[in-house]
C-alpha cells in the first residue's frame, strides 16, 4: 500500500481501535498490521503526539508477559476528534470513489 495513504489514515485507525478498549502500543501495531503493513516506528511518535494534544491519557498496568505495559485511553476530547475524523473520512472516501468511477466510466448509463 502507498506510504502516503497509510500516513493519512494511521491516526484515524489508532483512535478508532482505542475507542472502546484501552490499548497498548504494540497491540495497536499488531491490530493495524493485520490489515496493512506498518512499522512500530510510525505508531509510537503518533501516540506521543496525540497524548500531548490531550486526546489520550496513559497509565501503566502489570503484564503477565514481562514489564508493565503503557496503556492509552481515549479522552472525551479524543472521542470528539475521532468522530469528526470519521465523518471527514466518509465524505472524503465517498468523493474519491465517485471520482474513480467517473474516471473509469462506471457512472455512464
Amino acid at each position: 500500500m502507498n506510504v502516503q495513504f497509510k500516513k493519512g489514515v494511521l491516526e484515524l485507525c489508532v483512535l478508532a481501535l482505542a475507542a472502546y478498549q484501552d490499548r497498548y502500543g504494540y497491540e495497536l501495531v499488531a491490530s493495524i498490521s493485520e490489515k496493512f503493513h506498518i512499522s512500530e516506528g510510525s505508531v509510537y511518535p503518533l501516540l506521543r503526539r496525540l497524548t500531548q494534544e490531550g486526546l489520550f491519557v496513559t497509565y501503566l498496568a502489570e503484564s503477565q508477559e514481562g514489564p508493565p505495559r503503557k496503556y492509552y485511553r481515549l479522552t472525551e476530547r479524543g472521542r470528539i476528534y475521532m468522530n469528526d475524523l470519521i465523518l471527514e473520512w466518509h465524505v472524503f472516501s465517498r468523493g474519491v470513489n465517485q471520482i474513480i468511477e467517473e474516471g473509469l466510466g462506471y457512472d455512464e448509463a
